[in-house]
């Protein structure tokens, strides 16, 4: 906790990548951070090795006081980055060693400061209702006091880029009260997220010749061009970014710290984690989407489900040759894998390239090949979709490259007889439904009944029933999604079901699709599908 400087990163101190998910993507609308979620987030950013990381605003949020009291008491040990505490000025008209607000940040016990002082003059008129002269001086004064106590300090110029626009020598002032007490950095925030690549660029490079200051960048998403504001912000000469996880934040959000990272990494040859810091930007931007409890964004650049997916069939021919044909980079610098959509636009060569990808062997056999491409577009026609179901996918895969002596069609786990689905409604309001399946399985007829909360529920749990006895593997598999899609053009009561089915056996996660008119036969398919690939992985029961 008492480190100043980042520590272990390539480049040192001569450039910053600060995090601020902890006090500024807090601030986004669905995120509660409990201390305990603070101190896992603040983990797994050091771990990334970034170099600060912003904890919140000790003396003005409680959960913050006690996220630093317990990284002080040594839960929370920093192998790469300093811990950073947020808070304001002192109040206009005091001392800033009075100011109860300024000591707790000294009582804080982090290392780091970071002092947000108002740089836009119609602010400081308006919202803090002093003078310039005042308002430089509580900067001045408050900076002074704490670099005194041994802080490092950083200054958070709110609303610069719009201040200097309106009053360049006002936002200057502020600037230098902050540096020349004794910040180390002057940060310059677009705080509104209202600026542009070129303009705010531009301002960058004209405030670095007129000050000669060390300028950070800190940019909000209002524009969509955070992560844009941030690069080009760099390249115009400041030396310390700060972002936020995945973009979380207030409004729009703020700069993507994975596609800031990933940019200054593959992009800028900047080497701002330590070595290996880059592959795991990935997994890091997953597991804190999961504290925040926001689904990762899969269309997120570098980190993203599908940031390396293909579609097209052009693509997928060019990939077969060298994937960098149709990827900027290569995915697994950033711990991410390219992957190969089919669907109905796929070709010869993506469902060759899926193939390889699921482990059936496609090259030399143009048949089965062929064949495979017709009924993958067939039906897709019908309204299956095999975009998000692999293990489906893999299973037609074998059925053609195998045929009648596939070991998925000559040993499946179990064959169906028939099944039947019964819905109660008693007379005290409960609705049960009943389901019984007749299966043969290891040379037996099987028969059994359950009950569940809902037809494919108590389907479910009589093919279980059924099953559990000769399946050695049965109790480990759980339902962990099941998805329902109206297919367009079959509107009302006459409509065709897609079901998407996930499952996990604790260890891995499979798809698979079922398509049908009625609800429960598509999701029959689908929970059928799913027994078969796993059968398939543990070979005979």
């Amino acid at each position: 906790m008492t480190r100043k400087e980042p520590a272990d990163t390539p480049l040192g101190d001569a450039f910053h990548l600060y995090d601020t998910t902890l006090r500024d993507g807090a601030q986004r609308e669905g995120i509660s951070y409990s201390v305990t979620d603070k101190l896992a987030v603040a983990r797994l950013l050091d771990d990334l090795g970034v170099g600060f990381i912003e904890g919140g605003w000790p003396g003005a949020l409680p959960k913050d006081t006690e996220f630093f009291a317990r990284a002080a008491s040594g839960e929370l040990k920093l192998r790469h980055a300093a811990l950073v505490a947020f808070g304001a000025t002192r109040k206009a008209g005091a001392k800033a060693e009075q100011d109860q607000q300024v000591r707790a940040l000294l009582d804080s016990q982090a290392p780091v400061v970071t002092l947000v002082a108002k740089s836009d003059l119609r602010h400081i008129e308006r919202a803090l209702r002093v003078d310039v002269d005042e308002a430089c001086e509580m900067v001045r004064d408050t900076v002074a006091f704490l670099v005194g106590e041994g802080r490092r300090v950083f200054l958070d110029a709110e609303h610069f880029f719009d201040g200097y626009a309106f009053s360049p020598d006002t936002a200057l002032k502020v600037l230098d009260a902050g540096v020349n007490a004794g910040a180390d950095v002057a940060v310059l925030c677009d705080t509104n997220g209202g600026q542009l690549p070129l303009g705010l660029a531009e301002t960058v490079r004209e405030v670095k010749e007129r000050t000669g200051f060390r300028l950070g960048i800190h940019c909000q998403d209002d524009t969509s061009c955070a992560v844009a504001n941030s690069v080009a912000a760099v390249q115009a000469g400041v030396t310390h970014v700060q972002c936020t996880a995945n973009g979380y934040g207030e409004r729009a959000g703020n700069a993507d710290l994975f596609a800031v990272t990933g940019n200054l990494v593959t992009k800028l040859g900047m080497e701002v984690l330590p070595t290996g810091g880059a592959a795991e930007l990935t997994r890091v931007s997953h597991a804190l989407a999961e504290i925040a409890n926001i689904a990762p964004y899969t269309h997120q650049a570098y980190v993203g489900a599908s940031a390396f997916a293909h579609k097209a069939g052009l693509h997928a021919s060019a990939i077969k040759v060298d994937p960098l044909l149709y990827n900027h980079i290569d995915p697994a610098s950033v711990g991410n894998d390219m992957r190969v959509l089919v669907t109905e636009m796929a070709g010869r060569a993506s469902l060759e390239l899926k193939g390889r990808e699921l482990g059936v062997d496609l090259a030399g056999q143009p048949e089965a090949l062929t064949s495979a491409v017709r009924k993958v577009k067939r039906l897709e026609s019908e309204g299956w979709s095999f975009e998000a179901a692999d293990a489906s996918l893999e299973l037609l895969l074998r059925r053609e490259v195998d045929g009648p002596q596939s070991d998925v069609l000559d040993e499946p786990p179990f064959e169906l007889e028939s099944y039947r689905v019964v819905l109660d409604h008693r007379s005290d309001g409960e609705v049960v439904s009943e389901a019984t399946v007749k299966v043969h399985v290891a040379g037996q007829r099987v028969i059994a009944t359950a009950e569940g909360n809902g037809p494919v529920h108590a389907l479910d749990a009589a093919l279980r029933e059924a099953l559990s006895p000769h399946l050695s593997w049965l109790d480990s598999v759980e339902l962990a999604d099941y998805k329902v899609r109206i297919l367009p053009g079959h509107p009302g009561t006459d409509a065709v079901t897609r079901v998407l089915v996930e499952t996990s056996d604790g260890e891995r996660e499979w798809t698979t699709v079922g398509v049908h008119g009625n609800i429960v036969e598509a999701s029959w398919l689908a929970l059928c599908d799913a027994l078969v690939h796993k059968s398939l992985r543990e070979g005979p029961a």
